[in-house]
């Protein structure tokens, strides 16, 4: 019977004895990622302001849900991943047998190409959490980015992971077979302006330079 890892349920520690995963500790690959050259008008700077006023004292209270549905969800649909075939996707399954063992689930969120169902995926954001649980959201990413790299048959791949009002953004790289490094951000605490504000260009970016063939 083949074996199989969820999403949901997976942990570090088996998604090494199916691929070598090493963590790398330096940021500068996130230099062209982060230094986009995106320059936020005065609508979004207006909008950022208003999502921080009206919500950033209410975070730590927020349901996982409430959090998803009022402050994420209305930074995502401002970027506005929809253009040229490719859109946002919720909730959708996800899977690929890598060496052996069958890895999938359903995904929070990708940015991927399709019209009616996702075909390429470029991009993930995982767990809408409000804190750190007994699963470990950036292991969940990890899982799904080791899974679109091995549909798409790519060597690098990008993701982030929320929890409360940090994010993560972390990116997969493969070196050689079965071997793969990756980084993880420093947090961007989303109840302040300037960390907000990067974590729209981090997107827009994603946007514009990530999501082609």
């Amino acid at each position: 019977m083949k074996k199989r890892l969820s999403f949901s349920t997976v942990k570090f520690d088996e998604l090494n004895e199916v691929v070598h995963l090493k963590p790398i500790t330096k940021h500068n690959e996130f230099n062209e990622w982060f230094h986009y050259g995106y320059t936020i008008d005065e609508p979004e700077t207006n909008f950022l302001n208003r999502l921080i006023d009206l919500h950033a004292p209410f975070l730590g209270s927020y349901s996982e849900e409430e959090l998803k549905v009022k402050y994420i969800t209305p930074i995502l649909n401002k970027v506005n991943f929809m253009a040229e075939g490719i859109r946002d996707w919720y909730e959708r399954p996800l899977k690929a047998v890598i060496n052996g063992v069958e890895i999938g689930g359903y995904v929070d969120f990708m940015v991927a190409k399709g019209i009616k169902e996702p075909k390429h995926p470029y991009f993930f954001i995982q767990e809408f959490k409000k804190s750190k649980s007994q699963i470990d959201p950036e292991d969940q990413l990890l899982a799904e980015l080791l899974v679109a790299m091995t549909l798409n048959q790519v060597t690098i791949m990008r993701g982030a992971y929320i929890m409360g009002k940090a994010w993560s953004f972390v990116i997969l790289e493969k070196i050689a077979n079965n071997e793969y490094q990756y980084y993880v951000s420093r947090n961007f605490d989303n109840a302040w302006f300037d960390d907000l504000k990067q974590i729209y260009i981090n997107l827009q970016a994603v946007k514009h330079l990530y999501c082609k063939d």
